[in-house]
């Protein structure tokens, strides 16, 4: 073998292991795309994907997309082929991980926050909804955790909403823990809880505070929780996480329980966080969420008011609806309804 073929054949080897290399090393990116819409107004493996009961419901028309970004799990990696892919790609992007998984978790724990985030979503969705429907809703303190191996652990669960403590109504969180303070360190401490709809005594012997010497404690936290009639439960199918569906989610609920079809038929579809008050929040992938939901067909996409800023480049036929609330998104819904009234809806572009 001649030097010159040697030093070809090295070369060719080189240039193949490093092509392997390149292919199969990951690299500290995720991919962000469009990931497809779910109509909450349908039906997931023939299920209701919102289950309304207890409480009158009214026909709807139409479809009300959730749209859903697509990327990376995270406990997969990504290759340089694939994040160049991604990142020319219309409609696509290749992020740096860090900035949609905070470094320092386990893969379990952000599916498990993703999980909650969701929860809370679904929750405040409900309470919105029931409110702007002018239903009623009461506020109450609720256990949202439970100390594993404390005084409450197996007594408590999270979700009881709290009645009284030791016979002392407690109309808010704050109430709670001045109540749990008054008792001496080993007093019996009883607790009138709401679980599942069903009115429960519960003791619980007070322990000492791990960072308020001589201060009673029981080994939970409380939050503000939410008591109403009717009962609203979701079917998504597979598992989706993260807080963005809360305003679909409420759209779909008050359009369930009152009057008249919302939508009139049209097809419009939807993202962005949801509080209790109805307030809509920013949320991540806003370009993605409006490809997919282009794809799908919408004619209109409401946008949170804060992701507006995001849009620059975005070409599409849809009605991009600007929302700061709740009641401002039902309040356009109606007005696409009316040819009079259609150049008054607050718009991105």
């Amino acid at each position: 073998m001649t030097r010159q073929t040697w030093a070809a054949f090295v070369s060719a080897v080189v240039f193949i292991v490093l092509a392997i290399l390149l292919a199969a090393v990951p690299i500290p990116f995720v991919t962000w795309g469009p990931g497809g819409a779910r109509d909450t107004l349908g039906e997931i493996d023939g299920k209701p994907m919102i289950q309304v009961s207890g409480i009158q419901t009214y026909p709807t028309t139409g479809q009300l997309d959730m749209t859903i970004v697509s990327n990376t799990p995270v406990d997969s990696g990504l290759s340089l082929p694939q994040g160049l892919l991604y990142y020319w790609l219309a409609h696509r992007d290749s992020l740096p991980r860090d900035s949609v998984y905070p470094p320092g978790k386990s893969a379990e724990q952000l599916q498990a926050e993703d999980t909650e985030m969701m929860e809370t979503a679904k929750d405040d969705a409900v309470v919105a909804a029931l409110r702007a429907a002018n239903k009623e809703v009461t506020e109450m303190p609720v256990v949202n955790s439970v100390t594993i191996g404390g005084p409450a652990h197996t007594r408590l669960q999270p979700g009881d909403l709290i009645v009284s403590v030791s016979g002392e109504p407690t109309p808010d969180s704050e109430s709670v823990g001045r109540q749990v303070r008054q008792h001496r360190i080993g007093e019996h401490v009883e607790f009138v809880v709401l679980r599942n709809d069903v009115q429960t005594e519960v003791e619980v012997t007070a322990v000492e505070s791990n960072i308020q010497p001589g201060v009673a404690v029981v080994g939970v936290t409380v939050d503000t929780g939410y008591h109403y009639q009717p009962d609203i439960s979701f079917e998504l199918g597979r598992q989706i996480g993260g807080p963005s569906a809360g305003l679909v989610f409420a759209v779909a609920i008050y359009d369930k329980i009152t009057a008249g079809a919302l939508l009139e038929g049209k097809h419009v579809a939807g993202t962005g966080t949801i509080t209790a008050i109805g307030d809509v929040g920013r949320i991540g992938g806003i370009q993605q969420k409006i490809a997919a939901a282009e794809s799908e067909g919408a004619t209109a996409f409401l946008v949170p008011a804060s992701n507006c800023g995001d849009l620059s480049g975005v070409q599409t036929e849809m009605t991009l609806i600007r929302v700061t609330t709740l009641r401002q998104a039902i309040g356009a819904l109606h007005d696409l309804n009316r040819p009079d009234r259609i150049a008054s809806i607050p718009r991105c572009h």
